[in-house]
């Protein structure tokens, strides 16, 4: 009885329109959490507690579903994207009225719309290959640092007379390199210093160059690359192997001979 109802808990699980219904829920649960933030009148508020209610309990359905469909239960919680729904699900459990834990079952209640990325293979990849880029992103992002404090330090030397807001130290003056980084009205801030120093424009151009041409292509060209290798590692996994081929062939080999056995 028991593999009955794991067989039919597991057809459910791999349903294509239950996992829609799934990411349906994670959306409904999204325009929820966006709708109390509006003044709402009481039927409205009456709406959205019943409608957090049942949404709570599909989640605790679902990811119970996943939880006994699963082979080996230990490994279950070896995956860091179940034991974050895990935790949504049994923290979004706590009672949110007149509760100590009120504040942090609101905030873990907006963290399940990030369900989204566990229950969608492809978000799963694009947050699993930023991860993995960290570590190559990290020299790229120091070296980056170096840039913006040596060209903060220039800027603070240089253009300090000439604007205190924009260049009085190095940290306001790396604020302000930032914004030059994102084009955020930086000719106004270049024009600015070349009324006194009219070849200050090879400063902000050679500047513009390292940070948001060379080091920001680098940072996209590390995150596709990691981005190519989880795909193509994502799709070996549900590629079937050659020795799992060899033994589907030789049990239809056996089925074939069975029946011609049969047949005679």
């Amino acid at each position: 009885m028991y593999q009955n109802i794991k067989t039919t808990f597991t057809k459910l699980r791999n349903n294509k329109i239950f996992e829609l219904s799934v990411i349906c829920v994670i959306i409904i649960s999204a325009l929820e959490i966006g709708a109390k933030t509006f003044p709402l009148s009481n039927t409205a508020v009456s709406v959205t507690s019943v409608l957090d209610t049942f949404i709570t309990l599909f989640f605790l359905f679902e990811i119970s579903l996943r939880f006994l469909t699963e082979e080996n239960k230990k490994h279950f919680f070896k995956s860091a994207w179940n034991v974050f729904d895990t935790l949504v699900v049994v923290i979004s459990l706590i009672p949110i009225n007149d509760s100590e834990m009120a504040l942090l079952a609101r905030l873990v209640r907006v963290f399940r719309v990030l369900r989204m990325v566990s229950v969608v293979p492809e978000l799963r990849i694009l947050i699993n290959s930023l991860i993995k880029a960290m570590p190559q992103l990290g020299y790229v992002l120091l070296l980056m640092f170096i840039i913006f404090y040596i060209y903060a330090a220039i800027g603070s030397f240089l253009f300090n007379a000439i604007n205190p807001k924009l260049w009085g130290d190095i940290a306001i003056s790396m604020l302000t390199l930032f914004r030059v980084m994102t084009f955020e009205d930086w000719t106004d801030i270049q024009y600015e210093t070349m009324e006194v120093y009219p070849y200050s424009w090879i400063y902000y151009m050679t500047f513009i160059f390292f940070t948001a041409f060379a080091f920001l292509n680098m940072v996209i060209g590390i995150v596709v690359n990691v981005m190519e290798e989880e795909r193509s590692r994502e799709k070996k996994k549900t590629e079937p192997t050659l020795g799992e081929l060899k033994q589907e062939i030789s049990e239809l080999k056996s089925l074939v001979i069975q029946l011609n056995d049969k047949a005679k």
